[in-house]
């Protein structure tokens, strides 16, 4: 059975909160204690909502569809369809219904069972890291100001931080109802864009600009979080892959890398490309093969 991991790095730009959310007059970033310090992060949910944002832009059938009027996700199936729909394949759904309430005129019986809440539930094959900055968060705010009603100003702050972001997801084919689908998981995560942003009002560009992909029957991902560059987002490395790969835990004929890290990595076995789209095509061709295979035997 194969298993596909992967570590994806963004690139380095100012990103500001992807959330609604507001203390005060001030719109805030995520943050999380990383390594003795304090990083901003973005969640595995905004990941995932992305993702299935953009399989619905590229045509895919998907149950949740965004409608950008409303700014609310419409169900297309109460029911939930895995076979028929992508999002409810790859990503899972949960539906939990309470106990119908007993009707007032309806006598009660001694020792009667309490009845029971029903839950519909499928769990997700792809699963997706928090993202966590490639740098600190030393407290950027920026300072603004908007228009209202009646002439009034609203003043309110910002913060953000230009950093890199880097994050990891996993997932088994075989687990999926259509297992074609873990192509079209591929080319959106290598394709994101509007995942941290301030709602309308800021951009993010959240396709990689390095990743290592790993197709294996190994059951660990093993390079989880295994960029590092410097504040500047600049050197960029990947020492904890190295050691992986010399130590043998990681065999480098499983490793796709695209995008700027492929420079730095000089193991001869590993598959290297400058770009990041022709990484994910040419992995996509081995995974065609060795399902191929899986069903002819």
């Amino acid at each position: 059975m194969f298993h596909l991991f992967g570590n994806i790095l963004t690139h380095h730009g100012p990103s500001a909160n992807n959330r609604g959310e507001n203390e005060g007059n001030i719109t805030p970033l995520q943050k999380l204690a990383w390594q003795g310090e304090t990083h901003t992060t973005v969640s595995a949910e905004a990941i995932r909502w992305a993702l299935r944002y953009y399989w619905q832009k590229a045509g895919y059938n998907v149950n949740r569809r965004w409608n950008g009027e409303t700014n609310e996700f419409a169900l297309q199936d109460l029911n939930f369809n895995s076979e028929t729909f992508i999002d409810d394949d790859v990503l899972g759904f949960m539906r939990a219904e309470g106990a119908k309430a007993e009707s007032a005129d309806e006598p009660s019986k001694k020792g009667k069972k309490r009845p029971k809440g029903t839950v519909l539930n499928r769990r997700g094959v792809l699963e997706v890291t928090r993202a966590v900055s490639s740098t600190p968060y030393d407290g950027d705010i920026t300072f603004n100001a908007v228009s209202g009603a009646k002439n009034r100003t609203s003043l309110y702050g910002t913060e953000f931080h230009a950093t890199r972001y880097q994050y990891g997801f996993a997932m088994t084919p075989d687990r999926l109802k259509n297992k074609s689908r873990i192509f079209a998981v591929l080319d959106g995560l290598l394709s994101l864009n509007e995942v941290a942003g301030n709602q309308a009002r800021f951009l993010y560009d959240f396709a990689p600009s390095s990743i290592v992909l790993r197709w294996t029957q190994d059951f660990s991902p093993r390079l989880l979080y295994c960029f590092k560059c410097d504040e500047a987002g600049k050197n960029l490395s990947a020492e904890d892959l190295v050691y992986r790969i010399n130590a043998g835990d990681i065999d480098p004929k499983e490793l796709w890398v695209g995008g700027e890290i492929a420079e730095t990595l000089a193991d001869s076995e590993v598959h290297k490309f400058s770009g990041i789209k022709a990484a994910g095509e040419a992995l996509k061709q081995v995974i065609k093969h060795d399902m191929q295979s899986d069903k002819d035997s």
